[in-house]
């Protein structure tokens, strides 16, 4: 965590409160890490960290949508803001979906956050 913590500190974000959540709380046997936070700025953050060696793909991509869907129930807020820290390539159908539906992805070293 410490690790997320200083990746999100140098984009000018911090956390008053940060928490993992298991993909199993939410239904999903998916292989990510899920985070909520909230920032001082008083914005909730979903943050899914996803470290695969296969390309990420648009069908995957309305998987993850799907899977911010649970969470927001979960966790009974909505998320105002949506990161995606992913190692895998990723297609560009995808980027472009998520971007459109307000989500920021960064490509990450899988070794920093492991």
């Amino acid at each position: 965590m410490k690790k997320l913590t200083n990746y999100f500190t140098n984009k000018n974000i911090i956390f008053k409160e940060l928490e993992l959540i298991e993909p199993k709380s939410i239904g999903s046997r998916k292989k990510l890490t899920i985070y909520a936070g909230t920032g001082v700025d008083s914005n909730y953050y979903a943050i899914f960290i996803i470290t695969s060696k296969s390309r990420f793909l648009r069908k995957q991509a309305q998987e993850l949508l799907e899977l911010t869907d649970k969470l927001a129930h979960f966790k009974e807020h909505n998320f105002k803001k949506k990161n995606l820290l992913i190692s895998s390539p990723l297609c560009s159908k995808a980027k472009l979906f998520l971007q459109d539906n307000g989500w920021k992805v960064n490509t990450i070293d899988e070794k920093d956050f492991n």
